[in-house]
């Protein structure tokens, strides 16, 4: 399963390696988010359906919707994300879940809102239920194994 963090960048770690660079000119390590952006869309177009599990907001959440409109950008028919679950504690009012509920990303054709849950609680108490009902309800058991990496190969 690819993971992509677009803002990776934002932490302690990008400082890290904005060092590494300065100190290795000629042989450093790179992280390209636009390339990040491109092969998550690719993964979108070349998917039947798609849904989502997204903990918490921000830039992670917005990076994963967008692939929709990438798409659309790019001159490529998508359909909207087929269900959508947020867990978040972050609040509309203050400007905190990204400002938007997933009801707001339907109006962007982003999620279908038929299918989408805003969960408001803390992840690490709900998360680890969420994750032993599907373990236990054992659906990964019958379920068709998916190799990513070959979406990219000519």
């Amino acid at each position: 399963m690819p993971i992509f963090c677009p803002a990776f960048t934002d932490s302690s770690a990008g400082f890290g390696l904005v060092m590494h660079q300065e100190q290795n000119p000629e042989k450093h390590i790179t992280i390209d988010s636009i390339r990040e952006l491109r092969e998550l869309t690719e993964i979108k177009i070349k998917s039947k359906q798609s849904g989502l599990l997204m903990v918490g907001g921000g830039v992670p959440k917005n990076f994963v919707q967008d692939t929709v409109v990438c798409a659309d950008l790019i001159g490529k028919q998508v359909d909207m994300h087929k269900y959508a679950i947020q867990i978040t504690v972050a609040d509309t009012r203050d400007g905190a879940c990204s400002s938007s509920t997933l009801k707001e990303a339907s109006s962007w054709g982003k999620v279908d809102i038929a299918k989408e849950q805003m969960v408001f609680a803390e992840a690490t108490s709900v998360l680890p239920l969420i994750a032993s009902d599907a373990y236990h309800r054992q659906n990964w058991k019958i379920r068709k194994k998916r190799n990513f990496s070959q979406i990219f190969k000519p």
